[in-house]
């Protein structure tokens, strides 16, 4: 415990930030939406998109890439009314667009910083 206190403190000392402090962001899968529905995050943050528990299920429902920056793999989660979460850590900067391909009005937008 002490040891990883000096090394950290040794590591901001020198400018250095310690890897444990990944950037994340958590989406809510609601009944047809997504909130928030348009976010900005830094390259590299990994996003959680959850949907609700037992007693706030709704709809089924997915997160499937519609288009995204070159070079960026598509991706698509399960369907899921209840109690599930899907991640994605998204490495490329740019304009991701999403949808839940069963509610094809059910979009979002992710702007990734350079």
């Amino acid at each position: 415990m002490i040891r990883g206190l000096v090394i950290g403190a040794t590591l901001l000392v020198m400018g250095v930030a310690p890897a444990y402090g990944a950037a994340s962001k958590t989406i809510k899968v609601g009944d047809n939406f997504y909130l928030p529905k348009t976010v900005t995050v830094n390259r590299g943050t990994t996003v959680t998109w959850k949907w609700p528990g037992y007693d706030e299920a709704g709809d089924v429902h997915d997160v499937k890439l519609k288009t995204g920056p070159k070079g960026v793999k598509k991706f698509q989660s399960e369907a899921a009314s209840t109690d599930y979460s899907f991640k994605r850590k998204l490495t490329v900067a740019g304009t991701y667009k999403l949808i839940c391909t069963l509610h094809e009005e059910m979009t979002m937008t992710i702007k990734v910083r350079k």
